[in-house]
């Protein structure tokens, strides 16, 4: 089944602390190339990111984001550093023993606000990091769903060109023994107007080269294989896209023959609707992953 390598992905999840918003965007691109758009705090999971893309995806070009509404700060939870009081209690205590009376009395709010009394509770930073990275795995299988079903669209559009191709390919191959016999004729009433005797043998020589010119059934055998392969390559997933890139221009290039060979204009005009019908599942498969 083919993927796309177009999508987009946005995954939301409220924590405890804060509220992690992953936006995963990508488009086509010949290999593989991530990047990201990380807080600060957040730049170390960036190969755990890249990981995590590179067992999902092939290709693509493909931009992360990551945004974190983190809770009020008057939400979070303090905490005493009660070691640190009971230095300045002892430290307070021999200042008060020194001076005597001289000596002031200990405010409890001055001891609060002396550095390093209160603490604000630290978060396990690797239980926040693993929480982001499961929201980014998240994300990351949103938006392989979205290119799967992109690609199945894709699918169907190409399916539809490669019956159209068949089509032709079948309507020139039908008309080609009649094309052949018209074109017998027409040499055979030309040379009768020009009142000229000819060897037989030598009207046999001629009329057999332009039958051979005119000879596009290895073409038109190898149109059919293509079209063959183009179908079982789309039940593949594995390198779709450059194999596909490569089977369009196997069949361009048959188109291209079937063209230079033609002497009718039925001929002419099926090697242009297979060309046109070639170029328009080229520009999908582009996009394909």
């Amino acid at each position: 089944m083919p993927r796309s390598m177009t999508g987009f992905a946005r995954r939301e999840a409220k924590l405890p602390w804060g509220t992690v918003i992953w936006e995963i965007r990508s488009v086509n691109h010949r290999y593989l190339e991530p990047s990201f758009r990380l807080p600060e705090d957040f730049r170390e999971i960036e190969p755990g990111l890249r990981e995590l893309i590179r067992k999902s995806l092939q290709r693509g070009k493909v931009e992360a984001a990551l945004s974190i509404q983190w809770e009020q700060e008057s939400d979070a939870e303090l905490g005493i550093n009660l070691g640190r009081v009971s230095q300045l209690a002892r430290a307070a205590q021999q200042i008060t023993e020194q001076l005597g009376e001289l000596a002031a009395p200990v405010n409890t709010l001055d001891i609060l606000k002396w550095p390093g009394v209160m603490q604000k509770q630290e978060m396990d930073r690797e239980a926040l990091q693993q929480a982001v990275l499961s929201v980014f795995d998240e994300a990351l299988k949103q938006l392989v769903e979205h290119r799967a079903r992109e690609g199945a669209e894709l699918e169907q559009f190409i399916l539809q060109r490669l019956d159209a191709v068949s089509a032709q390919v079948v309507a020139v191959r039908a008309r080609l023994p009649d094309i052949l016999q018209s074109q017998r004729d027409k040499l055979q009433t030309k040379i009768a107007s020009l009142q000229v005797e000819l060897d037989p043998e030598r009207l046999e020589q001629e009329i057999a080269l332009l039958a051979q010119k005119a000879d596009v059934d290895e073409e038109l055998d190898r149109l059919d294989t293509h079209v063959i392969e183009v179908k079982r390559s789309l039940k593949q997933t594995d390198s779709l896209g450059r194999r596909l890139d490569f089977l369009m221009q196997e069949l361009n290039r048959e188109a291209n023959t079937l063209s230079s060979k033609s002497i009718v204009s039925e001929t002419t005009q099926a090697a242009v609707e297979l060309k046109v019908l070639i170029e328009q599942m080229r520009e999908q498969v582009q996009n394909i992953e």
